[in-house]
């Protein structure tokens, strides 16, 4: 299980990278900050799961900074 939840959260900052690199979305879009915050949320919680302390700390901190990042670009937008 820890497997599929770390296939799919690497899958998902992948995405983002990609969409990314050939233009299709910006590192301040939205959507791009989600793909990452929720990938590197199952990638920390996979991490977790087979004790890698510190993959855990790498995904953690790429969660907290794409949730801040997120956070920051909601409060410009209210």
């Amino acid at each position: 299980m820890a497997d599929l939840i770390g296939y799919i959260g690497v899958f998902l900052i992948l995405l983002a990278y990609f969409l990314s690199v050939y233009g299709k979305l910006s590192q301040s879009d939205s959507l791009y900050l989600i793909l990452n915050l929720v990938g590197a949320g199952l990638a920390c919680i996979s991490s977790i799961l087979i004790q890698s302390i510190p993959f855990t700390i790498l995904e953690g901190a790429w969660a907290l900074v794409s949730l801040l990042a997120l956070w920051k670009n909601h409060r410009k937008v209210s």
